[in-house]
């Protein structure tokens, strides 16, 4: 049974103090299929022992099945069960603080009335300084309207908001940024797109969040056309861009030229087009694509490439990426030896690594390998400290470089969570902007490290 499960809990139990309590609860935990993640003592006497022991699950029901069989071993009594993710989302997961502190009227007055008026007239006489004033500098709007979240698919903007809130904690934790999510009540292209460019003023810039194709795409690009600013739909780019830097590492790994390799994109949606799109831009070469749309496969071949079928990308493709939410697509037998295939899809992927590599494949990899956080905020960052107008593949591709440069030997991507590495893109994006002529700032420090 695989480790990533779906449902996790903390049980608080007690257990009588005597030989082989725990190792049968424990046996237990795993014969009715669940993993045991941390186990916390918590209190210990002659008679008793009291633990806390997370707990992962497939399913609430499966749960509730391994619930039993804590209950039912002899020894233990059960005192409690938390959900410690809803715990933690509680009263939300984001606060707008105060960088300084009121404490006396005199920062009142520094801050607010009268001394802030002086400050807005300067604005009011040079828009620009408002970068140097205000925190727009540092504001990402975080936009979505709840129709393609995560796997979950359309379940509207208010189920959204802990996603975008967890993307504003990335932010702020790995590059900082303070994303500011937007949930929006209308899936109409154009109020979208309305109401973006109105609040526009308040950002730096623009993040486009699990927005569903194809309006992705318009949406996308009527914004960039019409500010003056960076707007990315992270589905699309900020995916491109981190599955491009694990071709790149595997591509070395296996002694596949990129530029030489027949690449193949099965899933045309926001992330199978855009990575697509991303790999034709660097290769040169046209991808070949399957999907079962037919505006999407007439879209992909407006962008330069051909139109296939999932058996014949996997019988000529050296390189196979799917991104198609179809778990167990991709069969066995259809693996040719010596392929590239990442099956991206979560929480299951077209085809387990496993048994990709058991058929024959010179390397796989699923999507809980590949996570578009290692991309968005640097990215951002990047284009946010050049005061870029616009993201560009340019950009983005030296943000796979980045990120590939980064990755350890024997990974296929960094860890997530190393700070350098999103200091790394930030810099290689401010660096490539500054390089196309399309940087406004006329210093950072962080270059000319």
């Amino acid at each position: 049974m695989a480790w990533e499960q779906n449902v996790m809990r903390t049980v608080r139990v007690r257990n009588d103090q005597a030989v082989g309590v725990l190792a049968r609860l424990l046996t237990a935990i795993s014969e009715a299929g669940g993993n045991v993640g941390g186990i916390t003592l918590l209190t210990q006497t002659s008679r008793h022992v009291v633990r806390d022991i997370t707990i992962y699950a497939d399913d609430a029901a499966h749960m509730e099945r391994i619930i039993e069989a804590v209950k039912n071993n002899p020894g233990t009594r059960l005192l409690a069960v938390r959900d410690e993710v809803l715990e933690l989302h509680q009263m939300g997961k984001i606060a707008v603080r105060s960088r300084y502190p009121i404490d006396s009227l005199s920062a009142l007055r520094r801050v607010y009335t009268p001394g802030v008026a002086e400050v807005c007239l300067k604005i009011a006489g040079d828009p620009a300084l408002a970068r140097l004033y205000t925190s727009t500098s540092h504001l990402v709007a975080i936009v979505t309207d709840g129709t393609a979240v995560l796997g979950l698919g359309d379940i509207g903007p208010l189920a959204a908001m802990p996603v975008m809130e967890g993307k504003a904690m990335l932010m702020e934790t790995l590059v900082g940024l303070s994303g500011i999510p937007i949930l929006l009540d209308t899936r109409d292209p154009d109020e979208i797109v309305a109401t973006v460019a109105h609040i526009a003023p308040t950002f730096a810039a623009i993040q486009l969040e699990d927005i569903s194709a194809p309006r992705c795409f318009e949406i996308e690009s009527r914004l960039q056309a019409m500010l003056d600013k960076p707007v990315m739909h992270d589905d699309q780019h900020g995916t491109a861009v981190v599955v491009t830097a694990a071709l790149l590492v595997a591509s070395h790994e296996t002694g596949i030229d990129l530029k030489k390799a027949t690449i193949g994109q099965i899933g045309l949606g926001a992330a199978g087009y855009a990575i697509a799109r991303m790999l034709m831009q660097m290769t040169g070469n046209p991808v070949l694509g399957a999907d079962l749309s037919e505006e999407a496969l007439s879209r992909h071949e407006r962008n330069g490439g051909q139109r296939a079928s999932l058996e014949e990308i996997m019988a000529r493709c050296d390189i196979v990426i799917a991104t198609t939410g179809a778990p167990g697509l991709i069969k066995p037998e259809m693996v040719r030896r010596g392929q590239i295939i990442l099956a991206l899809s979560n929480p299951n992927p077209e085809i387990e690594p496993e048994k990709a590599l058991e058929a024959g494949a010179a390397f796989a990899a699923d999507g809980k390998s590949v996570n578009n956080v290692l991309g968005f905020p640097g990215i951002f960052r990047g284009a946010v400290d050049a005061n870029a107008p616009r993201i560009t593949h340019n950009m983005l591709l030296a943000a796979a470089h980045a990120i590939a440069e980064h990755t350890p030997p024997g990974e296929l991507v960094p860890n997530p969570l190393e700070k350098d590495v999103h200091r790394a893109v930030a810099r290689a994006v401010a660096r490539a902007a500054f390089e196309e002529g399309i940087a406004r700032a006329e210093y950072i420090p962080y270059l000319d490290e």
